[in-house]
């Protein structure tokens, strides 16, 4: 039979075209219901460059980011050279280490260890994935936890599921999710919340900041039962499971904000490359029921890179800060040993000539 507007219609709703959805927010981000991560990115990155500045004009430095790539992977130096961009962009600066794929682990950690002490860089990026013949996850502890702003070192990932504590720095991709639902004003404390996919780049640290702003989370993945009942009981869903379309129109709750992360490679004979680029969310059909739907691409991928350098900055400004405080208490302490010196001096003085009186 045909169905009256606002009527469920099996588990979706049908609304009138051009109708605002109940409950979706209202924010300079969203076209309609698609959130543009693009333009969020860009106002970050001009909030960024305006810190920056100002941390030049306080201390007469910038930070500075440390990119390591090994190899010559097209895929990981065209990350590489969106990464070097940026820096410039907001006025950081960008040390490049190019190294051959021929290089050995020993050799790599060295490296890693000489940036380390390097008081020029803030922040340091290897580049993955790395060589067969290199332990990736030996090479990324070896980055100081004070310069790890890709967030991945394990006090960092550890600390982030600590209640009443905050680790130096967040991974980037999932940070950028939780971003962009603040900027686009989606409420997040008391809400239930989905995470599919659990890995420790991405849906992990999704949870665990989901639970830190007073979120419900349940994480699903590859073994999880009856996985479309659970995700049409949550109002966020953050898909980062890397499964093309994975998540349906009939999965999701009217109104529900859907943030993808998936990035997969599909293929499109109409390309020239033969391929496209979609998300683990079928974005046509979710974009019918969703109240908030970032894009892929668009959407996700340039908040990566934008926290990338908010995570650089907020190193810069902290190393800046201490190094200030350690000269200045430097500076005390030598005008107090000054003083005391001068102090036993006089004294000194003082009852010499008061011996030589009596003398």
């Amino acid at each position: 039979r045909r169905c009256g507007v606002g009527e469920r219609v099996g588990i979706a709703t049908v609304l009138p075209v051009g109708k605002k959805m109940e409950g979706r927010p209202e924010s300079e981000y969203l076209m309609g219901n698609v959130l543009n991560g693009k333009l969020v990115a860009e106002q970050i990155r001009k909030e960024i460059a305006v810190e920056v500045a100002d941390l030049k004009r306080t201390y007469g430095k910038v930070p500075g980011l440390a990119v390591v790539i090994v190899g010559n992977r097209k895929d990981s130096q065209t990350y590489v050279r969106m990464k070097r961009k940026a820096c410039a962009e907001v006025g950081m600066a960008s040390i490049s280490e190019d190294l051959p794929e021929t290089i050995t682990e020993e050799e790599l950690i060295r490296k890693v260890r000489q940036l380390n002490a390097n008081p020029a860089v803030h922040g340091i990026l290897v580049q993955l994935p790395l060589p067969r013949h290199i332990d990736e996850e030996k090479v990324v502890s070896e980055i100081s936890i004070q310069k790890d702003v890709d967030g991945f070192h394990p006090i960092n990932t550890g600390t982030l599921s600590m209640k009443g504590r905050d680790p130096l720095f967040t991974p980037c991709t999932p940070l950028g999710c939780i971003e962009l639902l603040k900027r686009c004003k989606v409420p997040i404390a008391g809400k239930q919340a989905v995470v599919i996919g659990r890995s420790n780049i991405v849906g992990m640290p999704a949870a665990m900041l989901l639970v830190k702003e007073d979120a419900t989370v349940t994480i699903c993945h590859s073994k999880t039962k009856f996985m479309e009942r659970i995700v049409k009981d949550a109002d966020i869903v953050i898909a980062g499971a890397g499964s093309p379309r994975l998540v349906k129109k009939h999965w999701v709750k009217p109104g529900a904000a859907v943030i993808d992360v998936g990035t997969n490679a599909v293929e499109d004979a109409t390309k020239k490359t033969g391929y496209r680029l979609v998300g683990d969310v079928d974005f046509e059909g979710v974009k019918e029921v969703a109240g908030v739907l970032t894009p892929v691409p668009g959407g996700v991928g340039p908040m990566t890179i934008a926290m990338l350098l908010k995570n650089t900055l907020e190193s810069g400004r902290r190393s800046m800060a201490l190094s200030t405080t350690a000269k200045r208490s430097t500076e005390f302490s030598l005008l107090g040993a000054v003083g005391c010196a001068l102090v036993f001096t006089m004294c000194t003085a003082k009852a010499w000539q008061r011996w030589k009186d009596r003398a």
